[in-house]
């Protein structure tokens, strides 16, 4: 007998976990596909063999890493549905993945799809009638089970099929997670991650960042926009410097480290040479200014703000040496640091 295979969406929280493992436990062969952007995990792409190992591991779960990026960025433009508080689509965002996955069954021999969601727990994206919305725009009907919720809701072909006993589902609501950790005891899980807002599109100061692009209220037009561009406005300080450039200044080593990764030809990299502090990027350089004026105005501001928060020496910011590279060339602006008073009103 051919052995029933489904997909489930797995955010890595504990309600994807559990509605996984809710089916495999029934013979089901599931693959938990987790979908990355720059919003959200988008940092598995780093190792994404390491990831899947550690979803073994700790849940016995087999999953798979799928890159969205360039749709989301799209489907960002003009959701159906709107968004929530901040700048989240997240109707639309569950409708768009619904879909994706869909487009996958074939292609793993797979039958059904599964979500973790939990009627009535997420007051705009987990209402009944949201939740028959996700399934009639995404066009899943009958093939998206819900195994958490799954006894109160209208039978899926699984449960019709016999592909999954619908008395071993589940009947959860509401927002208490009481339920939620008793059976992931049963299921001998412990290492879960807290409930909390993994999607940046849903945190109140950087998804105002993100909303300027998309308003055409910055100095990269959306029809510009670009997958670097999202991951570069996630990084460090910000700041829109007099000439209309574009800066980042890296906070820690971390961020300095991921500027350096992200920077594309065209690119001016600043950083001193002999005293610990930032990098920073200045986006676009060697394409945006019409005037090569404005240009090295700007690399000079820039340079003078990579020494303001380098590390002091003796209690003092002294003038250094910074390195700029740009299109392949390199020079040294020499300078001190700049006044704070003259840079606040350039921070985004």
């Amino acid at each position: 007998m051919t052995k029933v295979k489904a997909l489930s969406l797995f955010s890595g929280g504990l309600d994807s976990i559990l509605a996984t493992r809710v089916v495999m436990a029934q013979g089901v062969e599931v693959t938990a596909v987790k979908f990355v952007s720059p919003f959200f995990n988008y940092d598995i792409l780093d190792d994404v063999e390491g990831y899947k190992q550690e979803v073994q591991k700790k849940y016995g779960i087999n999953a798979m890493v799928v890159d969205i990026s360039e749709e989301y960025l799209e489907m960002l433009r003009q959701p159906v549905y709107g968004f929530g508080k901040n700048f989240n689509p997240c109707v639309d965002c569950k409708i768009f993945m619904v879909s994706k996955a869909k487009q996958l069954l074939a292609e793993l021999g797979a039958s059904f799809i599964i979500t973790g969601e939990v009627l009535g727990q997420r007051p705009m994206s987990q209402r009944r009638d949201t939740l028959n919305v996700i399934s009639r725009d995404s066009e899943s009907r009958s093939i998206l089970l819900r195994p958490l919720c799954a006894k109160l809701m209208t039978p899926t072909l699984a449960e019709e099929e016999g592909w999954v006993d619908r008395d071993k589902l589940l009947n959860f609501s509401g927002r208490g997670r009481s339920r939620q950790i008793a059976l992931a005891e049963e299921f001998g899980i412990t290492d879960f991650p807290a409930p909390a807002g993994g999607c940046t599109l849903a945190d109140p100061i950087l998804s105002r960042r993100i909303q300027n692009f998309y308003n055409d209220g910055f100095v990269v037009k959306s029809s510009e926009m670009t997958v670097t561009d999202i991951l570069l406005l996630l990084v460090g300080r910000q700041f829109l410097l007099p000439g209309g450039g574009w800066l980042m200044l890296g906070r820690d080593v971390k961020d300095n480290k991921k500027l350096s990764s992200l920077a594309e030809e065209g690119d001016a990299v600043l950083r001193m040479e002999h005293r610990p502090g930032p990098v920073a990027l200045l986006r676009r350089a060697s394409t945006f200014y019409a005037d090569p004026a404005d240009l090295e105005k700007d690399l000079e501001l820039a340079a003078g703000l990579v020494v303001r928060y380098g590390k002091k020496v003796d209690g003092e910011l002294p003038e250094a040496d910074v390195r700029c590279r740009l299109s392949g060339k390199k020079e040294r602006i020499t300078t001190a640091p700049l006044a704070d008073e003259l840079s606040r009103p350039w921070m985004l």
